[in-house]
């Protein structure tokens, strides 16, 4: 006869959900995670602001940064290798980062009431963080062009190494 299981004990299925430990304690986890989370807070802000003409860049970045968070603590981007993630990640921070700037600048100077004000604030934090988490990545991406340059990865052998194997 089995056991019933603690109270607080989570369901499997439901813990399958949750993203794993070591993912939220890393750097990447923890961007993603702040990314979220601020263009929630700045939707929200749009809403109720008279800006909310501006509220569409922060719900498509809450999806965004969200997809990806969700992408990576699965390791999706280990199982489909066709798509370079690091440089998906960096195009999605740079724009955002310049995005952000932009419209909360324009939040700020030219709309007088409080969500403005606090969207444009929080959109002023979350370029800091799109552009940290844009330097990491762009970091990485140098990292991988050096050691790409010096030997290709087996995968994607050059034209002239295939042709120089067949003919022998």
């Amino acid at each position: 006869m089995e056991e019933p299981e603690p109270a607080g004990a989570a369901q499997p299925g439901l813990r399958s959900l949750l993203p794993p430990r070591e993912f939220l304690s890393s750097r990447k986890g923890q961007l993603l995670l702040a990314e979220s989370v601020l263009s929630f807070i700045i939707f929200i802000c749009y809403i109720a602001s008279l800006a909310a003409s501006f509220m569409m860049a922060p719900l498509l970045e809450f999806l965004l940064a969200l997809f990806l968070f969700f992408a990576y603590a699965s390791k999706l981007n280990e199982k489909f290798k066709g798509l370079y993630w690091p440089l998906t990640d960096f195009l999605r921070c740079v724009t955002a980062a310049i995005i952000y700037f932009a419209i909360s600048i324009a939040a700020v100077s030219k709309y007088n009431d409080g969500a403005s004000k606090a969207a444009g604030v929080f959109g002023f934090v979350a370029t800091i963080v799109f552009a940290i988490d844009f330097y990491i990545t762009f970091n990485d991406l140098l990292s991988f062009l050096k050691q790409g340059s010096s030997d290709p990865p087996e995968g994607h052998k050059s034209e002239d190494e295939n042709s120089d194997s067949d003919s022998d």
